[in-house]
């Protein structure tokens, strides 16, 4: 199967070892990026085993790191509560709490205790977001759900994906399944939510999935405010864009995504793969003293630039590769 290939391009790149803080690692240690690259080049173009080791071949993913605060004031703000190689964010509200994504399955639990060390009830959670149907990030949903009771809320393009527990497109390859979880309520684009004292914004950013949900909220730190971005991902990672196509419109739906982000400068932008917005050395710098380590203007347009460039390289070689299959 070709989708281990695309992770080389995509979420695989978050799998190298960082340096945010020590914890106590429920699994096995991040290894030399180096040693993880050549383990997934091993499996490039192989049929994927049902039983795929999936803590063996991404370390990082389930490697613990103490959650923190990422920005705010007082017990405010934006919280870390991800693990080496994923990013889960717990936002906290005078009317309960909100929670973006729950990483893998069997990761809930982690979550959960990381709220708690930051002195936060995990019960009081009252929604779940997701930024895509994934199993690296809507994994730990369904426990937490169950936990909690929270209401999960998703795009519409990505709620038979999390209803049914499947990669779209990739139904039959069972090494991507994710539990399956009920969406209790669908959000479109540009559709605000509010619970409490805080306020996100959906943004529909398709192409890595159909519903693929984007969400900007503003941040109040020492008095001034940031404008705060989660970006669900545009990276091409297990995606088929040709022959036949993950699912209809795949690539026009990439292109919509880099135009409608074309001239987005979020004060804050993380993503659900700390690697991608260098988590780990702002991470660094505010334990050294920088309040403002994670504001970086610059760094949300370098890294959209990137993905759209490594769109088209990957466009080009799926093409050419299904052309060379066809004549044969």
């Amino acid at each position: 199967m070709r989708w281990i290939s695309g992770l080389l391009a995509g979420a695989l790149a978050a799998c190298a070892p960082v340096a945010q803080d020590s914890a106590a690692v429920p699994a096995a240690p991040a290894t030399d990026k180096t040693d993880v690259l050549e383990s997934i080049a091993n499996l490039v173009d192989d049929e994927i085993p049902e039983q795929f080791d999936w803590q063996q071949n991404f370390p990082s993913w389930y490697a613990a790191v103490t959650p923190y605060q990422i920005i705010g004031t007082g017990k405010t703000g934006i919280y870390f509560v991800g693990t080496e190689g994923l990013g889960m964010y717990f936002i906290p509200t005078t009317a309960g709490h909100i929670l973006i994504d729950g990483g893998m399955p069997g990761e809930g639990q982690y979550v959960a205790d990381a709220i708690r060390k930051l002195g936060f009830d995990p019960g009081d959670v009252k929604i779940l977001l997701n930024s895509h149907a994934h199993l690296d990030h809507s994994g730990g949903l369904a426990e937490l759900k169950a936990m909690t009771g929270a209401q999960l809320i998703a795009s519409e393009g990505d709620r038979s994906a999390l209803e049914g527990g499947f990669y779209l497109g990739s139904e039959d390859d069972s090494a991507m399944n994710a539990p399956p979880v009920q969406v209790d309520r669908t959000i479109a684009d540009g559709e605000t939510l509010k619970l409490g004292d805080v306020t996100l914004t959906a943004h529909i950013t398709p192409g890595h999935s159909r519903g693929c949900t984007s969400w900007t909220m503003p941040v109040v730190q020492d008095g001034k405010s940031y404008q705060a971005l989660f970006f669900c991902s545009a990276t091409v990672a297990a995606n088929r864009l040709v022959g036949p196509p993950q699912y209809e419109g795949i690539v026009d739906d990439y292109r919509k995504t880099f135009a409608m982000t074309k001239d987005w400068k979020p004060d804050i932008s993380l993503t659900n793969h700390p690697e991608f917005s260098g988590m780990a050395d702002k991470r660094e710098r505010q334990k050294a003293g920088d309040s403002q380590a994670f504001v970086d203007r610059e760094g949300f347009p370098a890294m959209m630039a990137k993905l759209e460039a490594a769109f088209e390289a990957a466009l080009q070689k799926q093409t050419l590769k299904h052309n060379a299959i066809m004549s044969d």
